[in-house]
């Protein structure tokens, strides 16, 4: 029986010639294989909004582009003659078998993107055996999500991303609603405790989440709905009537038909979550309550410092989750690729490290694998996919980020990816200006 696995196995040469045998007749790849390519369209499908809100970064931006400039000065040194045929990409990683080290990072508010948002995002993934991590503030409903992914893959492993709320309630409900729907673990997000400052999107004065985007979770979970008469701290925001006003509010009510609320309960859980959602007090007591509260594997996102990954550990975490959430939080911060040596070091094998931010291709995945990472995140890139074509899209991206990998390993020398490290790796000098893909 071929399972998903196998057939992710010699998947390089199959891509590769497939793309050049449409080329034959005509075709082109569905979508640009290129990054800075593929962002590019993107960027003409997407509204202005939306794109920022994907692609922006926190203040000028320098932290996205230093996440780049990581991979970009370390260069792979390639072992010839080896005798190795092209390497198999399975992994297993807390009891799940994986059919490549890579996984659909959480992000939220995919709407922005394609109507079917994870639904579509998912089923790519499960299809190819990839783990998908749904976002906090995803589109759709959790248990959507999962169920979409289990109709094509009852294997398929699905994480769920928590950002720890203000009220304990709607944390508790979360954590048991991930486990009814099967999730594979819980991902506790720790450095977006409040939003960071983002030029792109305050250009615009464009929060998505106050036209009730990316809420699905939380206007379809008991605990945060049962509070929505509870009074807030603040005033009430009456604004002047605007055309502007008008229409989010229609978009609003539109909104909370699909969820069976009023416009005045909308609006009610709007302001519920803007006086719940940041949480700058957030603390190591909170991690070991979720700990607590819990049987799944809980994995710790947005690790940089090793002390911090080494305290994660001595919690009780079962994985440390390497990320400066692609440059959207603090702008300056340290590159993950270089908090990634460290990390893996000081966690010493006692449980898996993840990473992202920065990565756009297959020979950037190499490079984190090199460094010690059991598996990598994709981002933005799948984002954009699905702008240009929902599932089909970011289907065609996963297949094109899984040849160059696969073509990568074994250009390298590499036999399997226990063979990967350090020494795989050198000093390499950045490439011309005006030859760098996209951040």
């Amino acid at each position: 029986m071929c399972t998903l696995v196998d057939q992710v196995r010699m998947i390089g040469r199959r891509v590769q010639q497939r793309i050049y045998l449409e080329g034959l007749m005509g075709r082109r790849p569905p979508l640009p294989v290129r990054p800075d390519a593929l962002e590019a369209e993107a960027q003409k499908r997407m509204s202005p909004e939306a794109f920022a809100y994907v692609a922006g970064g926190a203040g000028l931006e320098w932290t996205m582009e230093a996440n780049r400039e990581a991979f970009r000065r370390l260069a792979l040194l390639p072992r010839m003659l080896r005798g190795a045929k092209p390497p198999g990409l399975g992994v297993e990683l807390w009891g799940r078998r994986w059919a490549a080290p890579l996984f659909l990072c959480p992000i939220g508010v995919l709407e922005l993107a394609h109507p079917e948002a994870e639904l579509a995002a998912v089923r790519a993934a499960a299809k190819r055996g990839l783990p998908f991590m749904v976002s906090n503030q995803a589109s759709h409903p959790l248990e959507r999500v999962v169920e979409a992914a289990k109709a094509v893959n009852p294997e398929a492993p699905v994480f769920f991303q928590l950002y720890h709320s203000t009220d304990p309630r709607a944390v508790e409900s979360f954590l048991r609603r991930a486990e009814k729907a099967g999730c594979a673990g819980v991902v506790l997000t720790v450095d977006t405790v409040q939003l960071g400052w983002r030029p792109r999107d305050l250009d615009l004065g464009h929060l998505p989440f106050l036209k009730g985007q990316g809420l699905a979770v939380y206007l379809t979970d008991p605990a945060f709905l049962g509070a929505l008469d509870e009074p807030l701290e603040g005033p009430a925001f009456r604004p002047k009537p605007t055309l502007a006003l008008l229409r989010n509010l229609l978009a609003l009510r539109r909104t909370g038909k699909r969820y069976g609320l009023s416009l005045i309960q909308m609006q009610k859980a709007v302001r519920r979550f803007v006086a719940t959602y940041s949480y700058p007090e957030l603390s190591w007591e909170e991690v070991r309550r979720v700990r607590e509260s819990t049987a799944l594997p809980l994995l710790l996102k947005g690790i940089l410092h090793p002390e911090d990954a080494l305290r994660a550990v001595e919690l009780g975490v079962d994985g440390v989750y390497v990320s400066n959430h692609g440059g959207r939080q603090v702008d300056g911060s340290l590159a993950a690729l270089h908090a990634l040596p460290q990390v893996v070091q000081a966690v010493e094998g006692r449980v898996p490290v993840l990473m992202d931010s920065g990565v756009r291709t297959g020979a950037d995945a190499v490079k984190a694998l090199a460094l010690g990472a059991r598996a990598v995140g994709l981002g933005r890139p799948y984002v954009y996919a699905l702008a240009l074509g929902g599932e089909e899209g970011v289907g065609a991206f996963l297949d094109h980020f899984l040849a160059e990998l696969e073509l990568t390993l074994a250009l390298s020398g590499v036999g399997s990816l226990e063979e990967l490290g350090p020494h795989f790796l050198a000093k390499g000098n950045p490439p011309p200006q005006g030859r760098r893909g996209g951040t």
